[in-house]
């Protein structure tokens, strides 16, 4: 997809694809950021390229997708000559070093064409958000190994007494992990692994309802679904696990910013997955514009539905208050909340982009306070039914920590989306 001067606007790509008398197409042009664009792991690398063709409109609307193998494949399956498809230079990256990033060079490649001609956008975003449920999965992993690294550490690490006594009256200090501090960031990074892997989980069984659920209103529905949540699982989740990733390294204090513990690598390679796929910005003007504003919240509305199933269902449970209370509150919000910036964006679309951002973190926070009532629900019932398994006591607590200390973000984040644009626009003189 992505040319030097080219990356999300991809209306403005210039690689041409020229019709040869076979059928096939002479791709020419310069791509860049490209993972894995060269490597010596497989015999053949396929490219999937978008490009041009003469008689193509302007804009995204003119763009078609292409398949340009390294080497050409015979009628046999062997392999046959070299493509003109080459890596011209390797980026330098803050992080994710043990991917090659490749600029590469199409001179004349010969490329097959993938659906019709001047859809190739559309075809490609199959790949793409597939793409992007994927880094929200990397960022999860990387949370989770940080999480992991972090609690070690501060199970063995001495420095200091605890506030309230010592702790262990054996050693010279206690371990850091008594500290409240310490133990937020670590609670922090456990949250969100454990709401991200439940919103991911949860987005696997709807897209297999999608697939392969016997009935079309079911199918189309999880389809809808996936659709919505997708910007979210993307951006929040990585959101999250950057904030995540960083506070493990802090935990290590010095440490942690040295090579040989490996915390900082987490905290860099866990970087790029707010940017790629769609910056993170991106896919909050996907999710408030395109897929709420769009359809006048039709699709939140199921979400908001499946929300209210489970509040009706545990409302009147006293043990459930503290998880079902809150999801109860801010469903009810989140309505008014919508209608308020669709209206402002009618008047000013600057309004929307404003908001977005804000708007798709209290987005997330509804879906993961969704997540984590539903796990203390089935917690409760497991110890209830009489299980000791410190699991379920573990998703209590870590629940309740993220309905105490992370989910109120939404007050602030509300305030702040409500604040409008004119803050951000009318600043020339701060921006000459």
């Amino acid at each position: 997809l992505t040319e030097p001067h080219c990356g999300t606007d991809l209306g403005l790509l210039r690689t041409k694809a020229e019709p040869l008398p076979d059928g096939s197409y002479k791709i020419t042009g310069n791509k860049i950021f490209i993972s894995a664009g060269e490597h010596d792991f497989t015999a053949n690398i396929v490219h999937l390229v978008l490009a041009r063709l003469p008689d193509a409109p302007k804009g995204s609307k003119g763009i078609s997708l292409f398949v340009v193998p390294k080497f050409m494949v015979n009628a046999d399956g062997s392999l046959g000559e070299r493509n003109p498809v080459f890596c011209t230079a390797l980026e330098h990256k803050m992080g994710i070093h043990g991917n090659a990033t490749c600029a590469i060079s199409l001179d004349g490649a010969v490329g097959t064409m993938v659906g019709e001609p001047n859809k190739g956008l559309a075809a490609m975003f199959v790949m793409m958000n597939a793409a992007r449920l994927g880094v929200g999965n990397q960022s999860l992993g990387l949370t989770e190994v940080a999480f992991q690294n972090a609690l070690a550490y501060a199970k063995d690490r001495l420095q200091m007494r605890s506030l309230s006594g010592k702790k262990a009256k054996d050693k010279e200090a206690d371990p850091i992990i008594v500290h409240p501090d310490v133990r937020k960031m670590l609670l922090t990074a456990r949250a969100y692994a454990d709401g991200g892997r439940a919103l991911q989980v949860f987005c696997a069984l709807l897209l297999d309802k999608a697939h392969h659920h016997p009935d079309e209103k079911v199918r189309k529905e999880s389809d809808e679904l996936v659709a919505l949540l997708t910007p979210i699982v993307k951006a929040f989740i990585t959101d999250n696990g950057f904030a995540a990733t960083n506070a493990c390294m802090q935990v290590f204090g010095g440490h942690g910013y040295i090579k040989e513990w490996g915390m900082e690598q987490f905290v860099r390679d866990a970087r790029i997955n707010l940017i790629y796929e769609g910056t993170n910005t991106v896919q909050s003007l996907d999710l408030l514009g395109r897929k709420v504003l769009g359809d006048q919240g039709a699709v939140l509305k199921k979400l908001g539905k499946l929300i209210g199933q489970l509040v009706q269902e545990e409302g009147v449970n006293e043990q459930m208050a503290e998880f079902i209370n809150p999801i109860a509150i801010l469903g009810e919000q989140m309505t008014k909340f919508t209608t308020e910036i669709g209206f402002k964006g009618f008047q000013n679309p600057d309004e929307v982009g404003a908001a977005a951002v804000d708007y798709l973190r209290v987005a997330g926070h509804l879906v993961f306070g969704y997540m984590f009532a539903r796990m203390a629900q089935v917690a409760l019932r497991q110890i209830a039914a009489g299980s000791q398994d410190p699991f379920y006591t573990a998703k209590l607590q870590t629940a309740r920590f993220y309905f105490a200390k992370l989910f109120p973000e939404i007050y602030s984040l509300m305030r702040t989306a409500r604040a409008g644009s004119k803050v951000l626009m009318e600043t020339d003189a701060v921006l000459a």
